[in-house]
């Protein structure tokens, strides 16, 4: 394998922390979390990132400092630790969830844009050419691949200056709710907009134990994202020292950010009035939060009606730009990471020797544009093949959806073997007790598991709906097993001759 030049550009702290905050912080979670559980979120995020989110980095961050010299991320942390075909599973499954991301949100990208631009979600009456608004958002993603990957190809330092200035815009957008949401408490004098209940959800559809557990699921899934930079340890300047500390400020940001965030929401909105119509989904809450927002801080310093409404265009309008570029930031970081990891970290004999070759800025740049032809051509299935076509992409979806979160269970299943290997040199090891370490270990992947058990059984349990509890246990099945098959192809023509 062609090691990158040395003379590629490392990525500092900073840029770093960015990458990762972009990488795993969606700020459409806070307004999202909220639909769906109201107050009663926070106890499950503070869950989540107590169960989850805190060891998962932990182990990330040991991972990270053992490993810090091999360019295959977590293919290398699992490798290493249990093996080669273990590994490659793993990364396989996760990789394949990445390209259906990018598929899906290089068409739904464009909503974010359609409300910074003009106040609103225009996107479905978007048409180009004659063209539908589905397929005009579908050509308007293909573009955007092709920018992405054009752009990416160039050299890190690209990706980390773009990927900096989602950070900071998502960083931006947290501060405006925080100052806002004060500011209308303190007009309010301390009277909030939702009744202050953390054991029970103001939403009908959370009720049940069933639903109300299957919750824990969301607040895992908007933890995801923080192993995509793993691959990036090799990258950066001074990894032992740079690396872990970048993995836990990002941890307790993020963590501190979404519960934060939730409270605030809960102090300008009131979910019976805001939320509690037909025409409120999960696809446009953060918008329909965010406009309410300017809104009722206009309203609780007195302003007019008219005046009001100007605010609740604006912030409309902010949150638009802050979550483009928050998106945009994600797409560079997901678009080169999680290849890099399956590339370069994988054994060069698996690949088509094209495939495998680095150019002079150290990226993998014959593997992006392929990636990219792939993203391609599915965008263009879906968005131009009717019915059949969106059908198709809601069963890929829901395959990718458990298999997105099964390499959490492969990384900390693998964590307790990495630490009784004495045989890897463990420069940084926050965890000292080895048994201490394998009972977070078990934590963590319990969490995943629990968290996967009733995202399957749920839509059965729920609506009756078995098919899409088969699609979901069939994804960790169909794309394991796709891995298993391309291992062992590589078995037969390489390492048993």
């Amino acid at each position: 394998m062609i090691n990158p030049d040395d003379k590629v550009k490392k990525i500092k702290l900073i840029p770093l922390i960015l990458m990762i905050f972009t990488s795993v912080f969606g700020f459409a979670n806070i307004p999202r979390a909220f639909y769906l559980m109201g107050y009663a979120a926070i106890p499950w995020y503070i869950i989540a990132t107590l169960a989850f989110f805190i060891p998962f980095a932990l182990i990330t961050t040991e991972f990270g400092a053992a490993f810090k010299k091999d360019t295959g991320g977590i293919y290398s942390w699992m490798a290493h630790s249990i093996g080669p075909k273990y590994a490659f599973i793993g990364i396989f499954m996760w990789y394949t969830s990445y390209i259906v991301w990018m598929v899906s949100v290089s068409s739904s990208i464009w909503i974010p844009l359609s409300n910074a631009i003009f106040g609103s979600d225009t996107t479905s009456s978007w048409h180009f050419f004659g063209l539908s608004s589905t397929q005009t958002l579908g050509i308007l993603g293909c573009i955007w691949i092709f920018f992405i990957t054009f752009i990416s190809t160039k050299g890190l330092d690209k990706i980390t200056e773009i990927t900096s200035i989602g950070g900071i815009a998502v960083s931006l957008l947290n501060i405006v709710l925080l100052i806002g949401g004060i500011t209308v408490l303190i007009a309010n004098k301390g009277q909030l907009a939702e009744h202050l209940n953390f054991a029970a959800s103001p939403n009908a559809d959370y009720q049940s134990m069933v639903s109300i557990l299957s919750f824990i699921t969301f607040a895992i899934f908007a933890f995801g994202g923080l192993e995509a930079v793993g691959g990036l340890v090799d990258q950066t300047e001074n990894p032992e020292k740079n690396f872990p500390k970048g993995i836990m400020i990002s941890a307790i940001v993020i963590a501190l950010g979404y519960s934060l965030g939730i409270f605030m929401t809960g102090i300008f909105t009131n979910w019976s009035d805001v939320m509690g119509t037909n025409q409120v989904h999960l696809g446009n809450v953060a918008y329909v939060v965010m406009s309410n927002f300017g809104y009722q801080i206009g309203a609780a310093l007195g302003f007019t009606p008219d005046v009001c409404k100007t605010l609740s265009l604006i912030t409309a309008r902010f949150v638009g730009i802050s979550m483009f570029l928050a998106f945009m930031g994600a797409f560079f970081t997901l678009s080169y990471s999680p290849l890099k990891q399956m590339i370069e970290g994988t054994p060069e004999e698996i690949w088509p020797k094209k495939l495998t070759s680095i150019n002079e800025a150290g990226m993998p740049a014959n593997a992006m544009k392929f990636q990219a032809l792939i993203v391609i051509i599915l965008i263009l299935v879906v968005s131009f093949g009717g019915q059949n076509a969106k059908a198709f992409f809601t069963i890929l979806s829901l395959l990718t959806n458990v298999a997105i979160t099964f390499p959490f269970m492969f990384i900390t299943i693998a964590y307790p073997f990495f630490r009784k290997n004495k045989s890897i040199e463990k420069p940084f090891e926050i965890i000292k007790n080895d048994n201490i370490a394998i009972a977070i270990s078990l934590i963590a992947t319990f969490s995943v598991g629990f968290a996967n058990v009733f995202t399957i059984i749920e839509p059965y349990i729920s609506k009756g709906d078995i098919l899409s509890s088969i699609y979901l246990l069939g994804g960790p099945v169909i794309f394991g097993g796709a891995g298993l098959i391309i291992y062992d192809i590589y078995e037969r023509r390489y390492l048993k001759k």
